[in-house]
C-alpha cells in the first residue's frame, strides 16, 4: 500500500469518533474495576477479621495482596505486550481478573484469598501498562491527555462506588464472600465488550506490518485516515529503560509516580484513624464527605490537564499537596477549622494530580518501549503504596500522627524535586 499517495489525515489529527469512546470506556472500565477492588477489601475486612480470628499480618497480606500482585503484573505483562502484542494481553488480563474475582467467593483461608486477590492485580497490573498504551496509540494528540487523564476519575468513581456498596452490605450484615465476589460484575462486563478489540496500529507499523496496521485504521477509523509512514523499529529489550538515553525519563516516571500514591494510599487506607485525630469519625458522613472531595478532585485535575502544561500542572500540584500535608503535621490539633482545611486542600490536590499519572508514563516512551515503560512506572508506583500502607501504622505507633505526616509531606517534597528537575513537557506531541 502506497501510504504517500492517500495522506488525507493522519490518525493524530483525525477527531474523535465511536471507536475513541469505545476503547476509552474499556480502558476507564479497568480503572473503576482497579478502585472497586482496593475499596471493597476494607468493608470486606471488617467482616471476615473476626470471622477468621484474622492476625495483623493476615489482615496486612490480604490488605496489600492486590497491590502487591499489581506489581507484578505491570512489570511482566508490561514487558510481554512489547514482544507479543497489546491486544492478548488487553483480553487476557481481564479474564484472568474476572476469574479470580468470583472466585474469592469461594475461598476457604486466608492464603487462598491472597492468591486470588493477587491474581486480580497480576491481571490489573498488566491492563494498567497495556490500556494507557492501547488508548494513547488510538487517541489523536489533541484528545490524548483528556483521554488518558480520565483513568483517575474513574478509578476514583470505582473506589467510592466500593465504598458505598461496602457500607449497605456491611450494615445489612451481608457475607464478605458476597462483597468481594462483587468485582466480578464489572469485570466480566468489561471482558464481554473487549471481545474483538484490534491490535495497535502503531505497534503493527512497529514490527513491520504497514498494511495489516492500515487496514485496522481503515477499518475503525475511516478510509480518510491514514498511518504515518513510519520505519519498522527493532525490538528493544527492558534493559533499554536503563540505558543512557532513557534513564532520566524511566527514573522520573518511577519517582514521581510512586511519590504520588505513596501518600495516597497510606492517608486514604488509614482514613478512620486521620478521621478520629480530627474528631471527625460520627458514622460513615466523613467517609462519603471525603470520598466526594477525592470525586471532585478528578474532574479538577481533568480541567487542569486541558488548561496546563503537563510540567506546569505536575510540579504546581506536588507544591500544594506538600504544603497541605506538611499544615497537617504542624498544625496544632485544637485548631480544627485549619487542620480540616488542610485536609480538603490535600484531598483534593491529591486526587487531581493523580490524573498525570496515566498520561506521563504513556507520552514519555516511544512505541517498542512504551508498555514496558509505563509498566516499570506502575510497578515503582505499587512498591511506594505497599510501603507506605505497610509502614503507616508502625509510624503512628511510634511517632505519632504528626511527624507521620511531615514524613510523607517530605515524600511529596522528593515528587516536587524530581519533578522540576527532570519532568518533560509532552502535551500536544506526536508520540514516538
Amino acid at each position: 500500500m502506497n501510504l504517500a499517495n492517500k495522506q488525507e489525515i493522519t490518525m493524530d489529527e483525525s477527531p474523535i469518533t465511536k471507536f475513541h469512546v469505545k476503547i476509552a470506556a474499556l480502558t476507564f472500565g479497568a480503572h473503576f474495576t482497579d478502585g472497586y477492588v482496593i475499596g471493597i477489601i476494607s468493608f470486606a475486612l471488617l467482616s471476615l477479621a473476626a470471622q477468621w480470628n484474622l492476625s495483623a499480618f493476615d489482615l496486612g497480606l490480604l490488605g496489600s495482596s492486590v497491590l502487591i500482585g499489581l506489581f507484578f503484573g505491570s512489570f511482566l505483562l508490561g514487558w510481554a505486550s512489547d514482544y507479543i502484542g497489546r491486544q492478548k494481553i488487553f483480553l487476557f488480563s481481564f479474564i484472568l481478573i474476572t476469574l479470580a474475582s468470583f472466585l474469592q467467593f469461594l475461598a476457604p483461608n486466608v492464603w487462598t484469598l491472597f492468591f486470588f486477590r493477587f491474581a486480580i492485580g497480576f491481571g490489573l497490573g498488566g491492563d494498567y501498562t497495556v490500556g494507557q498504551a492501547m488508548l494513547a496509540e488510538f487517541s489523536p494528540k489533541r484528545h490524548r491527555g483528556t483521554l488518558l487523564g480520565t483513568f483517575n476519575v474513574f478509578f476514583t468513581i470505582g473506589y467510592v462506588a466500593s465504598s458505598i456498596i461496602g457500607m449497605m452490605l456491611l450494615d445489612a450484615d451481608v457475607s464478605w464472600r458476597w462483597m468481594l465476589a462483587s468485582s466480578g460484575i464489572p469485570a466480566l462486563l468489561v471482558l464481554i465488550l473487549r471481545i474483538g478489540t484490534p491490535e495497535s496500529p502503531k505497534y503493527l507499523v512497529s514490527k513491520g506490518q504497514v498494511e495489516k496496521a492500515q487496514a485496522i485504521v481503515n477499518e475503525h477509523l475511516g478510509e480518510q485516515v491514514v498511518l504515518t509512514a513510519e520505519k519498522e523499529t527493532k525490538q528493544l529489550s527492558l534493559g533499554h529503560l536503563f540505558s543512557k538515553k532513557y534513564l532520566k525519563l524511566t527514573l522520573f516516571n518511577g519517582i514521581f509516580y510512586a511519590c504520588i500514591v505513596l501518600p495516597y494510599f497510606s492517608v486514604f487506607t488509614f482514613l478512620p484513624t486521620i478521621l478520629n485525630y480530627f474528631n471527625m469519625k460520627e458514622g460513615h458522613s466523613a467517609d462519603i464527605l471525603l470520598n466526594i472531595f477525592l470525586l471532585v478532585g478528578a474532574f479538577v485535575g481533568m480541567y487542569l490537564t486541558v488548561k496546563l502544561s503537563r510540567r506546569g500542572f505536575l510540579i504546581s500540584s506536588f507544591i500544594i499537596c506538600f504544603v497541605s500535608l506538611a499544615l497537617l503535621g504542624i498544625i496544632p490539633q485544637n485548631m480544627s477549622f485549619l487542620l480540616i482545611g488542610a485536609f480538603v486542600v490535600f484531598t483534593l490536590f491529591i486526587s487531581a494530580i493523580n490524573n498525570l499519572v496515566g498520561i506521563y508514563p504513556a507520552e514519555s516512551f516511544p512505541t517498542e518501549l512504551r508498555a514496558s515503560g509505563v509498566g516499570v512506572a506502575t510497578a515503582c508506583s505499587r512498591i511506594g503504596s505497599a510501603l507506605g500502607t505497610f509502614l503507616l501504622p508502625t509510624l503512628i505507633t511510634k511517632l505519632g500522627l504528626s511527624p507521620t505526616m511531615l514524613i510523607l509531606a517530605a515524600v511529596l517534597l522528593i515528587g516536587t524535586a524530581v519533578s522540576i528537575i527532570w519532568a518533560p513537557e509532552t502535551k500536544g506531541k506526536e508520540l514516538a
